[in-house]
């Protein structure tokens, strides 16, 4: 969990900013002054919360802490959205004011329910949308592809982080049986199995295992899997826990594939899966090697890419002559957890952030799976957790 200093910096001006504006609203405008104190004293009560979040470890404590860090953060912007919200309201409602007319009384009124309406959307988005799972299913069309892979079903999941989740496995053993009852011909999963350490895919070994297909379940790894964003004694430390993490998701049955591919048969067709570790852009690490994972791109092959970061397919695939990859499969954006009609915020930061995308020439074909757990802020608004289905068809039949 990383907290940049410049943005914490504004976060803590625009808090104070915030509760100075209603500690003198309600002086101001209360007949009583213990609406005001109330107002103050919770204020100093949420600052105390945040001064102890910022100040327990959140690289090298334990997972109970960083959990404990993620939701007093989470409460913190729960309350001050809701306040922020009020605040900006009741200033709008306020201008009539500089023309020596009345407050619009009707519309502070309006940013009262406002605010107390998104704060229970917020918490809604950590209580109960986080958990309700969206199938989406997808058909690609492809035009070489084998006549046996025609109506061809690959189940894709992304992002568990299972650390999110603790020791509490009843959302991951939920989203194992919703996947197995999809009856898809294999399983692909496009990283980020945990947040820092592969401790915490322990509770959930058995669980995941259970993860069934004809063609098995094909893995790859993500930024949060390398182990980049805990402290480690030392570097061969920091190595175990990644060779911890293949030896864990092999004992589940998964292929991982790391910058390696596979061919999967049938009926005397293949198709081959390839998976690269972890491409990014900064400032995530670049870890794999498309040309390690397979040599040939230009081959006449159908190949299926899985590569965690969609960036990866902006800058080497979507527009090269040499990489005859006809879909890639993505994950990472988790489209910032946040989405409405379609619109998230994540368009901001990546140009390709969760569905179906194709090349200009519509040879390469890119799926970005927004994710079925969280990160950060244990919340989705919007933006459900999905699981996709993505049909393959050959093209021109």
């Amino acid at each position: 969990m990383r907290i940049p200093y410049l943005l914490l910096s504004i976060v803590c001006v625009l808090f104070l900013v915030i509760d100075i504006r209603l500690y003198y609203l309600l002086l101001k405008r209360c007949a009583s002054k213990v609406p005001a104190r109330i107002q103050l004293g919770f204020a100093i009560l949420c600052y105390a919360v945040m001064i102890v979040a910022l100040c327990m470890p959140r690289r090298d404590g334990s997972d109970a802490q960083l959990l404990s860090v993620m939701w007093m953060l989470f409460a913190l912007l729960s309350v001050y959205v809701s306040k922020g919200v009020f605040v900006i309201v009741d200033g709008i409602a306020s201008l009539p004011r500089l023309c020596h007319k009345a407050r619009w009384r009707w519309l502070t009124l309006t940013g009262g329910i406002l605010s107390v309406l998104i704060f229970l959307l917020i918490w809604w988005g950590a209580l109960i949308n986080r958990f309700r799972v969206d199938v989406r299913e997808v058909e690609v069309e492809i035009p070489d592809l084998p006549a046996a892979f025609d109506g061809y079903r690959m189940v894709q999941f992304s992002d568990l982080h299972t650390g999110t989740y603790g020791t509490d496995t009843t959302f991951v053993s939920y989203l194992v049986d919703r996947i197995n009852a999809l009856d898809g011909d294999v399983i692909l999963f496009t990283g980020d199995i945990v947040n820092r350490r592969t401790e915490e895919l322990l509770p959930f070994v058995d669980i995941l295992g259970r993860l069934d297909a004809p063609d098995g379940v094909y893995s790859i790894l993500g930024n949060h899997d390398y182990g980049d964003y805990s402290d480690w004694p030392s570097e061969e430390a920091k190595q175990q826990n990644l060779l911890d993490l293949h030896r864990l998701q092999r004992s589940m049955g998964w292929r991982l594939l790391l910058n390696e591919h596979e061919a999967v048969y049938h009926d005397g067709d293949s198709i081959m899966m390839v998976g690269v570790e972890n491409v990014g852009d900064p400032p995530f690490a670049t870890y794999g090697s498309l040309a390690d994972a397979y040599p040939e791109l230009s081959d006449r092959n159908v190949k299926i890419l899985l590569s965690h970061n969609p960036a990866h397919w902006q800058m080497d695939i979507e527009r090269s002559d040499t990489s005859n990859i006809a879909l890639t499969l993505a994950g990472h954006t988790h489209a910032m957890q946040i989405e409405a009609f379609g619109i998230s915020p994540a368009a901001f930061r990546y140009r390709y952030w969760g569905g179906l995308y194709k090349s200009a020439d519509k040879r390469r074909q890119l799926y970005v799976n927004i994710g079925a757990g969280t990160v950060g802020m244990p919340m989705r608004l919007g933006a459900t957790p999905e699981i996709t289905v993505i049909t393959l068809r050959k093209a021109g039949k």
